[in-house]
């Protein structure tokens, strides 16, 4: 018979780690009913009857969250055989939270007290048997990452599942057990003896999803409304606080038992953190660390690798043995272009690009495995919340630098639900590993030796999340207070190499796998239209069907300065995949390779556009609408067609007016023409920016004076 074992923790707890040691390849990956959060299950090695059910990384059973409902959800309908709760030890009272409202639930746990390594290397120790004797379950002290102590945890787990043991709860104080005594007492028999403390800790925390599933009556309703105005006469609290004040006691008592530090007052984290969190030197050191993130990928080490991969691979190699074999079969000269001009000219130009996309993610993966970018997370809290925005909106932001679509999705964990929209709004507008190749394209193209170019890019969506979160955040529909913050901060900690190189290969794969699907049959479409006309007779590209739909949409694209028809197919083929932009510009000027090297291709851009018109366009595409897929994650996340439509509208018109105020002051300013009509339309934008951002927000909350107390009107 199977028998089923919850596996629960925080987040960063390492209970991803334990589930994939646990259970090898016997998984299986699918979504929770009625959601979107993934759900992973696994048979453990060698014990097949035992199948381990990977719950969502939760701080808390409070259902804020999607991820917190379906975690609550399954532990009290599925009722697990065991709950197996990943603890980690460098953390302990922070998960302990999460431990005590499992106990309440009644149900079987073992403790796995995960990373005690790190905690060794800290000069601290926890004692395992005193914290098992405290909580009145097994405790076993465990290393997921360097797998130690697993059989013994294994020999718990399975010891637990046999036995038929009386749950034991954790006991607060006797004033609040005797409220929850009698709030107990009102439960009718439909609710299992084990599970009854649980519901009474709900409904006086007046809980609506357990006050809603109970239906109490009447008389009951206004017994429990009794209790709890008792017991927060007596503590002088609002209820919740009162019970979140319980567990805390109790879980201080129990640390201040179990654990023993080391005399040092701060460690290594503790004095970097001084500095890398400082007031007045975490964005100069943030904005350093960025610089050189892109240096690396973009002007130096991955440029090496592109290089080579345009100049070499798909500047001789590859398509000088394609054209021998195609010469050898006598293969039609129509279908000589397609190959030539379509998949490998498409193909080429972004698959150059690879190097320095996998430097940039070698990169990323090394602040996020030593631990810094949960400290930026912070520092940006503390900028954000200045503007009325929460640094939860943070999190979303820096997963879309690798793809905005996983982005978008993190934005489930913001409870405030205007805020979680409008980070689903702004979350596109950093800079993704779709959009590099256009960053580097014009940075190397106009700007070959100023290396702020490229990480300019990665400010400028900094900016436009800002100052559109500003703006939004004044509407009557997304007005509001910010969500709280609250993250772990992890200890620092060399970063692992396999960590990072698995990390790098996933983004670039991903990227690569992109360019064999989606924009291998767009190359096709747009070479065909590029070499046919109406008629269907094969012409020059400038008489091809695709310069007449580009001809068409120019005049749109004028007053941004890349009102030539190639930029507007090319800014027009981004909407189904960021990639295609470089594919396009590869076909469209019958190129194999786009490397800022490549002295022909400077010339033909060159004649198309100015160092400011390039960046105008480079604006354009970091702010405009983001690809198919990430379109249809900002449908599934804002749930109704409304808001997606409003999302684009927002993102496209932004990038638009971004780019417009860019060309046309930049017109005036850097070459010295003189003002146009477009140039007071970029100062009426100017102006309208600035009154959304000053103006008053559309919901204010009330200010509470003492002589608004005195006369009772709050």
């Amino acid at each position: 018979m199977t028998k089923h074992i919850a596996l629960a923790g925080n987040p960063n707890s390492g209970k991803t780690t334990l589930f994939n040691l646990l259970t090898g390849t016997n998984q299986r990956v699918g979504n929770w009913p009625g959601v979107t959060v993934e759900r992973k299950s696994g048979t453990i090695k060698k014990r097949k009857h035992l199948l381990i059910q990977d719950l969502p990384g939760i701080y808390s059973l409070s259902p804020y969250t999607p991820e917190e409902r379906v975690a609550r959800d399954y532990l009290i309908a599925d009722q697990p055989a065991a709950i197996l709760n990943v603890l980690d030890a460098t953390n302990l009272e922070r998960n302990l939270y999460l431990t005590l409202q499992l106990l309440e639930m009644g149900l079987p746990i073992v403790i796995a007290l995960n990373m005690t390594d790190a905690l060794k290397s800290q000069g601290r120790s926890i004692n395992s048997d005193q914290l098992s004797y405290q909580l009145g379950v097994p405790v076993q002290p465990i290393s997921a990452l360097k797998k130690l102590g697993i059989s013994q945890l294994l020999h718990e787990v399975e010891k637990i599942t046999n036995q038929q043991a009386e749950p034991i709860y954790p006991q607060y104080d006797k004033q609040f057990e005797a409220g929850l005594a009698q709030v107990i007492d009102l439960l009718s028999d439909s609710i299992p003896n084990h599970q009854k403390r649980f519901y009474a800790i709900k409904l006086l925390e007046q809980d609506q999803v357990i006050l809603d599933q109970l239906q109490l009556n009447a008389q009951d309703m206004l017994d429990l409304t009794e209790i709890i105005a008792i017991l927060e006469k007596i503590y002088a609290d609002d209820m919740e606080a009162i019970i979140v004040n319980q567990r805390y006691q109790f879980i201080e008592k129990i640390t201040e038992l179990v654990t023993k530090d080391s005399d040092k007052t701060f460690n290594l984290s503790d004095n970097i953190d001084r500095l890398v969190t400082n007031r007045f030197l975490a964005l100069p050191i943030f904005a350093a660390v960025m610089w050189l993130t892109y240096f690396l990928s973009i002007q130096t080490v991955g440029t090496m690798g592109t290089d080579w991969v345009n100049d070499v691979l798909f500047g001789e190699l590859v398509p000088g043995l394609i054209q021998e074999n195609l010469d050898r079969f006598e293969i039609a000269g129509w279908l000589q272009s397609l190959v030539l001009d379509g998949i490998i000219a498409g193909c080429g130009a972004i698959l150059g690009f690879v190097p320095q996309i996998f430097v940039l993610f070698v990169c990323l993966g090394i602040l996020e495995d030593i631990g810094y970018m949960s400290r930026v997370a912070f520092v940006m809290d503390r900028i954000f919340r200045r503007f009325g925005l929460s640094g939860k909106s943070f999190i979303p932001m820096l997963i879309s630098t690798g793809c905005g679509v996983p982005g978008v999705m993190a934005s489930r964990t913001i409870e405030n639900e205007q805020d979680r929209k409008i980070t689903i709004m702004t979350a596109t507008f950093m800079p993704c590993s779709a959009k590099l190749p256009i960053i580097s394209l014009v940075a190397g193209a106009f700007f070959p030796n100023n290396p702020w170019i490229a990480p300019s890019a990665y400010f400028v969506g900094m900016a436009a999340i800002v100052l559109s979160g500003m703006a939004l955040k004044k509407t009557k529909q997304l007005g509001g207070v910010a969500s709280p913050f609250i993250m772990e901060l992890p200890s620092y900690h060399l970063p692992k190499l396999s960590t990072v190189l698995r990390y790098a290969f996933d983004k670039a794969l991903s990227f690569i796998k992109r360019a064999g699907t989606i924009i291998f049959v767009t190359n096709i479409i747009i070479w065909f239209s590029s070499s046919y006309n109406w008629s269907l007779q094969m012409v020059e590209t400038d008489e091809s069907i695709l310069a007449s739909i580009g001809c068409s949409f120019s005049l749109l694209f004028a007053p941004l300065g890349f009102g030539n028809w190639r930029a507007t197919v090319a800014a027009i083929t981004g909407l189904l995949a960021k990639e295609t932009v470089i594919a396009t510009f590869g076909i469209l000027y019958k190129l194999g390779e786009t490397t800022e090297e490549n002295p022909e291709l400077w010339g033909l851009l060159q004649q198309d556009y100015t160092a400011l018109s390039a960046y105008s366009f480079l604006v354009f595409n970091l702010l405009c609408a983001p690809c198919f897929a990430a379109i249809g994650a900002i449908h599934r996340e804002m749930g109704e067609a409304k808001w997606t439509w409003i999302a684009i509208g927002f993102q496209t018109g932004l990038a638009y007016a971004s780019s417009l105020v860019i060309y046309q002051v930049g017109l005036v300013l850097i070459y010295g023409q003189l003002p146009t009509v477009w140039t007071f339309i970029a100062i009426f934008l100017i102006i309208t920016a600035i009154y959304s951002l000053m103006k008053k927000p559309a919901n204010t909350l009330p200010i509470i004076t003492l002589k608004t107390l005195e006369k009772g009107e709050y």
